[in-house]
């Protein structure tokens, strides 16, 4: 009787770890399929509040450049469709800063985060310095008459 306990309890634990196996894969290969159309960076995100309260957790993810928006996904989900949309026109950057030493732990090493409001969405963007240029540049170069308000640090 305890042998076929103990064949059981290894089936469910090997079930276990294929099943962990291919989620990891799965989400390896969606990450590669992101990466693989170009104009994504790692960048986290978190959403601030309208009015006072505490800013909600950071998340880790990409961002994908596709045309006029960036469009963020989570890192550790599946879905093709992405959380967050950022749109270039009438974007405003309203501050730069360096994490606090407390946030610093939750984000990926030596990255600057950036506070972007986009009509009524407000959200902080943790990039590291060269994903940081390449949002910038990419602002920068909006069409004529496109409205970004790029402001200086504070």
């Amino acid at each position: 009787m305890g042998e076929h306990l103990a064949l059981d309890a290894g089936g469910v634990l090997a079930v276990l770890v294929l099943v962990a196996a291919l989620l990891y894969v799965s989400m390896a290969v969606r990450r590669r399929l992101f990466a693989r159309g170009g104009g994504t960076v790692e960048c986290s995100l978190r959403e601030l509040p309208r009015e006072g309260g505490a800013p909600g957790v950071w998340r880790l993810g990409i961002g994908r450049y596709k045309g006029d928006a960036l469009h963020w996904h989570r890192v550790f989900e599946f879905r093709s469709r992405p959380r967050q949309v950022i749109h270039r026109r009438g974007l405003v950057v309203s501050n730069r800063r360096d994490p606090d030493p407390e946030e610093a732990g939750g984000l990926l090493p030596d990255v600057s985060i950036i506070e972007v409001r986009d009509g009524d969405l407000t959200v902080e963007l943790a990039m590291g310095a060269e994903a940081l240029t390449g949002f910038l540049a990419w602002l920068e170069a909006a069409p004529p008459g496109f409205p970004v308000d790029l402001r200086p640090p504070e």
